[in-house]
């Protein structure tokens, strides 16, 4: 057998983490290798000692059966392996030719870039594996899934024969899957050799050849994808039986709370990011948002948490408008938010588990004893959510930014919650979320519904939309451009309105029940 990787009893140790536990890994020439774990279970850094960005501290590699001394990125390109990250690296004021060919451009006479030769050459080899991109476009201009488009052919130019694709899913639209699937399909009859990186299961058992689990730095199982499905893949991930779909109670909705009315919102450029929507909220359900990445999401969860001022129309809490924009105001008037990045808008990421846990509450009377914290009640508090929400390690008093990122949406989660809110806001909830956490989520979510709340879920994620929301509207350029109910929507539908292809009359996203 013929293989292109080979890894051989490889360790790398960080100060007090063993990240990579022994581990041995044959990657066959020419097949779709998928590599899956939890948040910390060594992928990122097992990829990193391949791409030569980490050395270990143990263990030889072998690429196409040489054995690699001193890897660096600049050996393992020569080696012929190219990475392909999740957040994309090109340059967005150059056109797609010049990005692909930067640092390795064409010149005539010596000295003069041959503007020519390099379309040519990018034209060519997008043609051969089926990339149909146009050269002389912007970058910056082009929707994501051609971006990504341009970073593989980035490392095709540069003679990969073996891709490595970190989570390459996480921010494409089902069409844009459909069509990168078919691109790894051609690379793979063309016998380069694909590791695949993500936390999405059915699309690991859809695009794979062979799947590898790891946990806590060791491998834990190398299935065939005829020979295992998502729930054995999950339990070798968590180390228990996962709840891959949330039970939710049948429920009848209840009365508005939320209500937009033709809610207009600027972007940071001052131009308009939404555009006259309108939707009403009610208890007992969850309205999911759909679309691509910037499409107006960011601005509307930030103009309904305070933290943007709107350009014209109206909010409503329980049929009174909001006429203050600040997020304490909201906070008091029934809202909750949890943020799509984390650590930026989530936590004060030097500051204690404890002091995230309780953050925004200083001012109720619980927390405070005359002009001090109440560091009694704090204790009591941080440490009853602690073992609650099922953070780890259990302890209170460390650095928020010492946990996983599961455990740090944990601590989100529970501070959220635990306001007892008429509205949560919950964008992009389990981003980067292992199966374990993000399950975690997803209950909690369903639970507030469950429990008479309203939920507003903003997610690029359509499995999740889907499984969790009630309602769906899907924003594109601004617009709600279309409403399902749970049982109308398929991805296929969403699809096609999130990439502008189809829309419907109807402006008012709004149950008829």
């Amino acid at each position: 057998m013929e293989y292109a990787i080979e890894l051989r009893n490889i360790t790398k140790i960080f100060p007090g983490v063993v990240a990579n536990d022994n581990i041995s890994l044959e990657i066959k020439k020419g097949e779709v290798f998928a590599i899956v774990g939890e948040n910390g279970a060594g992928k990122t850094t097992l990829m990193n000692i391949i791409y030569g960005l980490y050395s270990p501290n143990s263990g030889e590699i072998y690429i196409n059966g040489k054995r690699i001394t001193h890897n660096t990125p600049k050996k393992a390109i020569e080696n012929g392996i190219g990475m392909v990250h999740q957040h994309f690296m090109l340059v967005p004021i150059f056109s797609v030719y010049e990005n692909i060919i930067l640092g390795n451009e064409f010149v005539k006479n010596g000295i003069v870039l041959d503007r020519k030769k390099g379309i040519e050459e990018v034209k060519k080899i997008s043609e051969q594996y089926g990339l149909n991109v146009d050269p002389k476009e912007i970058v910056g201009n082009l929707p994501v899934g051609i971006q990504q488009r341009v970073e593989i052919l980035k490392v095709l130019f540069r003679g990969a024969q073996i891709l490595i694709l970190d989570e390459p899913t996480a921010v494409l639209t089902p069409q844009e899957t459909k069509e990168l699937f078919e691109t790894i399909n051609a690379l793979k009859k063309d016998n380069k050799t694909i590791i695949f990186i993500s936390h999405k299961l059915k699309e690991v058992l859809e695009i794979a050849d062979r799947i590898c689990v790891l946990k806590n730095g060791k491998v834990m199982g190398i299935k065939n994808k005829e020979e295992t499905n998502e729930r054995e893949l999950a339990r070798l991930m968590v180390g228990r039986d996962v709840v891959l779909e949330v039970p939710r109670k049948e429920k009848k909705p209840g009365e508005p709370i939320l209500e937009v009315k033709d809610l207009v919102i600027m972007s940071d450029k001052g131009i308009p990011a939404v555009r006259g929507i309108n939707f009403k909220l009610r208890r007992f359900e969850i309205l999911g948002i759909a679309g691509v990445e910037g499409n107006g999401q960011k601005e509307l969860v930030e103009a309904l948490n305070g933290l943007r001022p709107i350009h014209s129309g109206k909010i409503l809490i329980n049929g009174k408008e909001i006429d203050k924009f600040d997020p304490w105001f909201f906070r008091r008037n029934g809202f909750a938010y949890i943020p799509e990045d984390r650590r930026v808008r989530g936590l004060i990421l030097p500051f204690s588990v404890s002091y995230n846990l309780f953050l925004g509450r200083q001012r109720d009377k619980n927390f405070k004893k005359g002009n001090f914290l109440n560091s009694g009640y704090i204790k009591t508090f941080s440490s009853k959510k602690v073992e609650e929400y099922d953070i780890r390690p259990r302890n209170p008093n460390l650095k928020v930014d010492s946990l996983s990122g599961g455990n740090q949406q944990k601590v989100i989660v529970a501070r959220e919650v635990s306001y007892d809110p008429d509205v949560l806001v919950a964008s992009q909830p389990t981003r980067g979320l292992d199966v374990g956490a993000t399950e975690f989520v997803h209950k909690k979510l369903v639970e507030q519904r469950d429990s008479g709340k309203a939920v507003l879920l903003i997610s690029l994620e359509l499995e999740e939309i889907m499984m969790l929301s009630d309602r769906i509207a899907v924003l594109f350029n601004g617009e709600i451009v279309g409403e399902l109910s749970q049982e109308e929507a398929s991805e296929e539908e969403l699809g096609l309105l999130m990439l502008g292809l189809k829309r419907y009359d109807k402006k008012e996203v709004e149950s008829e029940k």
